[in-house]
């Protein structure tokens, strides 16, 4: 017997009646490259991601194998181009408008739009997240694409992320886009407010976060450095102890030949 949703608790509509409302699929493309990355996205909607493999993919495609081969080595290496091509449909809508605005607006506005582009592949990274859950190694391999797409979206926002700390933003960052996409698959509201209230919570946190590493960043910067002062201080040592050796060893060399055997009488 099916469970009865609890009080409060959020109802998933299924796929068939939810699909109504998701936008028309991108026009075909003519460009292969393209069209394999639809095919796949679609396919991961439709089906469980191990239900099908790159020779389904390459059908649906309407291209051939050899043509899927010359553009990827797997499934997983489209995943990797289909975030790369919504990283350009972002960086490329994105302007000067929120210049003045603060950081955690810069990037709301930043992330709600790569929501919009995400839109039509709804379902597809739902299938998608859905596998990674269950599998270690797919996780990690799906973190490192998150992980470069968010380095680009905090650039596009004016958010500085080199360093310790721009790691730390960087990582929790993906991380918490991983809660927003759950937010947002069950969210078909258009409005979208479950999703955009998820986001402005997980930044509020990130923030306080990213504020706490600065302020331990500073507190420790003199410990650092008197760290690398020894360090630098023990490889000076240890180049002198080598060079005096070297200038030993070269001065029993060249006084060698001077070392005449006795005559015997």
């Amino acid at each position: 017997m099916a469970k009865e949703p609890t009080s409060g608790e959020p109802q998933r509509e299924p796929k068939r009646q939810a699909a109504a409302r998701t936008p028309a699929t991108p026009a075909p493309s003519d460009n292969p490259r393209d069209r394999i990355i639809d095919a796949l996205m679609a396919l991961a909607g439709e089906r469980a991601w191990d239900d099908f493999g790159i020779a389904d993919v390459a059908e649906r495609a309407g291209v051939s194998l050899g043509t899927f081969r010359e553009h990827f080595v797997s499934k997983g290496a489209v995943i990797a181009a289909f975030s790369r091509r919504i990283d350009r449909i972002v960086l490329d809508g994105t302007g000067s408008d929120l210049i003045d605005e603060p950081a955690k607006e810069r990037l709301f506005d930043v992330l709600m739009r790569r929501i919009d582009a995400l839109e039509p592949y709804r379902y597809g990274l739902e299938g998608i997240s859905d596998w990674a859950r269950g599998h270690a190694a797919a996780a990690a391999a799906l973190n490192r694409v998150v992980v470069n797409s968010m380095r680009f979206m905090l650039a596009a926002a004016g958010i500085d992320t080199e360093g310790a700390v721009g790691a730390l933003k960087i990582q929790g960052l993906a991380l918490a886009w991983g809660r927003v996409l759950n937010a947002w698959f069950r969210d078909h509201d258009t409005g979208l407010a479950r999703t955009m209230a998820t986001l402005d919570r997980e930044l509020i946190r990130g923030e306080r976060l990213v504020e706490r590493a600065e302020d331990l960043h500073r507190l420790t910067s003199p410990l650092r450095a008197l760290a690398r002062a020894m360090l630098d201080s023990r490889r000076g040592f240890r180049e002198r102890v080598r060079e005096r050796w070297r200038r030993s060893e070269d001065d029993e060399v060249d006084e060698e030949p001077r070392r005449r055997p006795r005559r015997s009488r």
